[in-house]
């Protein structure tokens, strides 16, 4: 596999109990495994100072994506402040399903109209009926100029497959995230088009890749 693995590797901690000692756990497998992390906002600053050479995503709107447009647009420029290097933003999937297209755009486009740094637009394929509405939502997160698309916040039924990371590639960078945790699993998103994969399993997958190529290590 002609890429640096490791590199594409978003290794994750979200969720209400995240603790600042979990941040730095997450820290320390980052510098160690040479990954990138994402990790919540209010561990920004902290992470900045504790760990300044691994590139670190926060996350905007989390995790339903239903925040005021002006309240996702001033969260993003204080994780910027804050030295996040990227952003993964929740799309406000009730806009797109009342078929509020033109708000469903623009409330993402205030987000990257907010900071200088990439944008990830977090779609929420789980919970997307059919083709034609992921479809309708890439589409929409492309004229909104994000960076990447992403599968999922894995806070909802379900996470990437094969079949949603193939479609998403057909119009910006995917990243894949949501029930991806192995090398196995990984490499499959990979294949599918995937240009990142986050994970809380981000040690187990590069472990699994190192023994599947032992030359990179």
């Amino acid at each position: 596999m002609n890429r640096d693995v490791p590199a594409c590797i978003e290794h994750t901690v979200l969720g209400p109990e995240t603790t600042p000692a979990d941040v730095q756990s997450v820290l320390d497998d980052a510098i160690e495994y040479g990954m990138k992390a994402c990790i919540p906002p209010c561990y920004l600053g902290e992470a900045a100072s504790y760990a300044p050479t691994v590139e670190v995503s926060t996350v905007v709107g989390f995790p339903h994506g239903q925040h005021a447009p002006e309240a996702k647009a001033e969260e993003a420029r204080l994780a910027w402040e804050d030295d996040a290097d990227e952003l993964d933003v929740v799309a406000n999937l009730g806009l797109l399903r009342a078929g509020e297209d033109e708000r469903y755009r623009s409330d993402i486009a205030e987000v990257v109209a907010a900071v200088p740094i990439p944008v990830k637009v977090i779609i929420e394929t789980p919970l997307l009926r059919d083709e034609a509405e992921k479809r309708r939502a890439c589409e929409l997160v492309t004229d909104a100029g994000a960076d990447f698309l992403k599968t999922a916040t894995g806070f909802s039924d379900g996470g990437a497959t094969v079949e949603d990371v193939s479609l998403m590639s057909d119009y910006l960078p995917v990243k894949a995230s949501g029930g991806v945790g192995s090398w196995e699993q990984a490499k499959a998103m990979f294949d599918a088009g995937a240009e990142r994969i986050g994970a809380s399993s981000g040690v187990d997958i590069v472990e699994g890749y190192r023994e599947a190529h032992p030359e990179s290590t």
